[in-house]
């Protein structure tokens, strides 16, 4: 068992708030459109501070965990991506200017911090009590990635949001951004920018990337410790990544069914680890560097295929995926 002392944890989440921070000042006090030289240097930047962090964990706790930290963040960050097709929906939907992006991704990034804080504790803590809910995190792993490679050519309804829907009924709201304001007045009265949809299309989606993703995650540590740090190093590079990439997300036309696959497979390694704590030790586990070998190969089949599929017909174009079908589709068919 990984034993971390309550300074290390001090440290590493002033480091991740410290990050945080920076993101959001940036966001506050230089509002502007990132061009693709500044994104790449914060990509390169987060990659590295994530990378220095695993070596630092291998050499201070050994190669088994150094080994579930890089299985971990590389889960997060391909599940990452797949938020990134859903950000850009987002921002295009309701039209957010370029300016006011890095603030909304900053926000986006923050919330999904929190919320996975949050299921990360409820998570060990389900897990120290009961050793069946290995199963249920495989089963719940297996049924998404059923429903994703079902819907994986798909994007999810925005506008038939729950959230999005309630806000429009329930909040007076304008029709304009106002400088990047959540409050401006019409007619003397006091009401909610779009801005304050997006966010909420923000918040519900990390609610919704989070139930997915903490029991990935912990399909390939139990350590609750790496689960934080495989996450929140994930995520702080969400922000760089997306102006980075966001030109390239339509040619990786098959990442919806690779992320499938990958959460199929963490699924039934849960599942056989439940099986062989509970029922009978006989039963073969999936080992750490056997789950990062597959999650590699499936993300390097997935890009290698997208690109040539790509190549082959430029009109092809990815879509995130859904876990159920959109209205749309419905209608279509």
């Amino acid at each position: 068992m990984l034993q971390i002392d309550a300074l290390t944890w001090i440290v590493t989440i002033g480091l991740v708030l410290g990050l945080l921070a920076l993101d959001l000042i940036l966001a506050a006090v230089r509002p502007h459109k990132v061009g693709f030289a500044e994104a790449v240097a914060w990509s390169v930047g987060y990659i590295l501070v994530a990378v220095a962090f695993g070596v630092w964990l291998t050499l201070a706790h050994g190669g088994d965990f150094g080994q579930q930290y890089f299985a971990g963040y590389i889960v997060e960050k391909s599940l990452s991506v797949d938020n990134l097709f859903v950000f850009v929906i987002i921002m295009s939907t309701f039209a957010v200017p370029e300016e006011h992006q890095h603030k909304v991704l900053t926000f986006g990034i923050v919330v999904a911090l929190i919320m996975r804080a949050i299921f990360i504790a409820l998570g060990a803590t389900l897990l120290s009590l009961f050793s069946f809910m290995f199963l249920l995190f495989g089963l719940l792993l297996i049924y998404t990635g059923i429903q994703l490679f079902r819907h994986r050519d798909e994007d999810p309804d925005v506008e038939n949001n729950v959230v999005v829907r309630s806000a429009r009924r329930l909040l007076p709201l304008s029709t304009e951004y106002d400088g990047g304001k959540l409050i401006t007045r019409v007619d003397g009265k006091k009401v909610g920018t779009p801005l304050v949809v997006v966010l909420l299309a923000i918040g519900g989606i990390d609610l919704l990337f989070a139930l997915d993703s903490i029991p990935a995650v912990f399909g390939v540590t139990d350590e609750p410790y790496l689960v934080f740090a495989a996450n929140a190093f994930a995520l702080l590079g969400l922000r760089a990544l997306y102006f980075l990439v966001k030109g390239l997300l339509d040619r990786l036309v098959y990442l919806s069914a690779g992320l499938a696959v990958i959460l199929g497979f963490i699924g039934v390694k849960l599942i056989l680890h439940w099986a062989h704590v509970d029922i009978d030790e006989s039963v073969p586990e999936i080992s750490t560097p056997v789950s990062l070998s597959v999650i590699i190969g499936i993300l390097v089949v997935v890009t290698v295929a997208s690109l040539l599929k790509t190549r082959k017909d430029p009109s092809a174009k990815a879509h995130p995926g859904s876990l159920r079908g959109s209205r749309h589709a419905s209608e279509e068919d």
